[in-house]
Order: C-alpha cells, then structure tokens, then sequence
C-alpha cells in the first residue's frame, strides 16, 4: 500500500495565541476524538505544553472495540506556526501528522497535513479501503464540529 495523504483545513475566529495555546497542549486531544475511540492518555500531561522529543502514550480502540496502544513523538514545534506529530509504535505501519496555524483575517486558519500507511500489505490495503480511510474522516468531521463549537467557524 502507498501512504495515503489527507488534507484538511478549518477557519477558528479565535487569535493565533488562542489556538496554539490549545493546540499545544497535548492532553486538549481528549476534546477533539470522538468518545467510541475509547481514547485514554496514559502519559502524565498536565499542565505541559508540548517541545520537539516529547513522548505521548495513548491506548485507543479504533475499531471493532479492539483496543490498541499508541506511542507519538512530537518531533518538530515552530512556536505558533507547526508542529508534527509521528506515531513511534501502533496501528499504523507510518503516521506522520503536520499541524499548520496562519493567523488570517477574523481568526486563524488550521491545516492539518496527514499521511498514514497501513501494514500488511494487500490486506492493509483492503482495510483501508473498507474502513480505515472512513474512520479517518470520521475523526477529523468530529474535530472540525467540536472545533466550531468551541471557538467558531
């Protein structure tokens, strides 16, 4: 399977400030996923904004109520600009996440720059096809609703 790119972007009337500061705190994710991913954050968090090196442990059931561990690294932060995420060990064979913030007329603009790979060759291929890809979509519809409802679109 090749690894798949997903872009996505959102307006939040919020200042470049206001949204880095939530952004960059890492335990905020929790608001963001939706409750059937059984998201837990197993590293202690509070009150850390995140810094390039950090390591964040999650277990998560992406689906089929499977749960799974999940290790990110941040490995890169521009302060108010970026910051990538890259998962180390879990479900998928490569993850490497790009948070983008640019301060824009009435709030900030986020993009999110996605690219992923499923393992397993051919049956990989076939999961992502079936479910994988809707399940990405799924979690990133529910990020922009909850992301509109806390600081406007």
């Amino acid at each position: 399977m090749q690894v798949r790119q997903k872009t996505y972007r959102q307006f939040l009337a919020v200042s470049l400030v206001d949204a880095w500061d939530f952004f960059s705190r890492p335990e905020n994710l929790n608001a963001i996923t939706p409750d059937d991913m059984s998201f837990e954050i197993l590293t202690d968090l509070q009150g850390k904004t995140m810094y390039p090196g950090m390591i964040i442990r999650y277990k998560i059931t992406p689906f089929a109520g499977i749960k799974m561990n999940w290790v990110t690294e941040i490995t890169q932060v521009q302060h108010l600009t970026y910051f990538i995420d890259e998962q180390r060990f879990g479900p998928y064979a490569f993850w490497h996440h790009q948070h983008r913030f640019r301060e824009v007329d009435g709030g900030v603009e986020m993009e999110d720059i996605l690219h992923y790979k499923i393992p397993y060759g051919i049956i990989g291929t076939i999961a992502d096809k079936l479910f994988v890809e809707k399940k990405v979509e799924e979690i990133f519809a529910f990020r922009q609703k909850t992301l509109d409802e806390l600081f406007g679109g």
